[in-house]
């Protein structure tokens, strides 16, 4: 399985494959034509509610990562979106936190890859 992350701030490449947002919510600040999203698949994003608790709080990540993982168990329909996705080559989820340790493409890229 060839999934990459990549923050949607950094410069697009060709070997991102199709480029595809997870993020519910469009990133600040940047274009259509500069973020080059091939998908934005925003229903796989964690809920409004679990991503306003995590906050981007390192302390709170091991329970993020758990409740996101069930919010992805809950949501199999989009989740096999995504795999189809990958049948067709590899894919870069792009995200737009600054964090890129602490994030939902983290989780997700562990989730697909298991």
């Amino acid at each position: 399985m060839n999934v990459l992350i990549k923050r949607v701030y950094e410069m697009p490449d060709e070997t991102d494959g199709k480029r595809i947002l997870i993020d519910r919510l469009w990133p600040r600040g940047l274009t259509k034509e500069k973020a080059r999203i091939d998908l934005w698949l925003k229903e796989i994003a964690p809920s409004t509610g679990l991503r306003q608790w995590f906050g981007h709080d390192p302390g709170k990540w091991p329970e993020f990562q758990e409740r996101y993982q069930k919010e992805l168990e809950a949501n199999k329909a989009v989740v096999a979106n995504l795999r189809r996705e990958l049948e067709h080559g590899h894919i870069t989820l792009v995200y737009g936190a600054k964090d890129e340790k602490h994030n939902d493409a983290v989780v997700l890229k562990a989730y697909l890859e298991k």
